[in-house]
């Protein structure tokens, strides 16, 4: 038998979804400072580069800079997938701060169905903004 496991105190709960949190900012923070519509700062999409394709994360960093600046407009025209991923993104950190306050562990155990569900909608985003009637999402 294992001994029960101390309890950690608040600020090591509070350690690993604060980084992730500090990362993910300034990661946005960078992208907000460094405009992506400017030629010559973020390499080009390979995909978009060799195929002329749009890929599911094209148009990503003009989202993350409009999103930075609150131009939801402008975020949800460059890539309306990213700015629900950054909505998903805070709902996540918001349960996995309080659930660190309270004590109790962060899992996110994700069932199959879910993972094929998610490349359901990466590849259908995919192909519906490379037609000509789904233009409307492309970058």
């Amino acid at each position: 038998m294992h001994a029960p496991r101390p309890p950690r105190g608040l600020a090591v709960r509070l350690l690993a979804p604060l980084g992730t949190l500090a990362g993910v900012a300034a990661a946005f923070a960078y992208v907000g400072a460094v405009d992506p519509n400017e030629p010559g700062h973020y390499p080009v999409c390979p995909l978009l580069r060799f195929t002329g394709v749009y890929c599911p994360g094209c148009g990503g960093l003009r989202s993350a800079h409009a999103f930075v600046h609150g131009d939801l407009g402008a975020a949800l025209g460059s890539n309306a997938l990213a700015v629900v991923g950054y909505v998903l993104f805070a709902v996540v950190m918001v349960l996995w701060l309080v659930r660190a306050v309270r004590g109790v562990p962060m899992r996110l155990a994700i069932s199959p169905a879910w993972w094929w569900g998610i490349g359901a909608v990466l590849a259908l985003f995919t192909l519906v903004r490379n037609l000509p009637f789904g233009s409307v999402l492309a970058p």
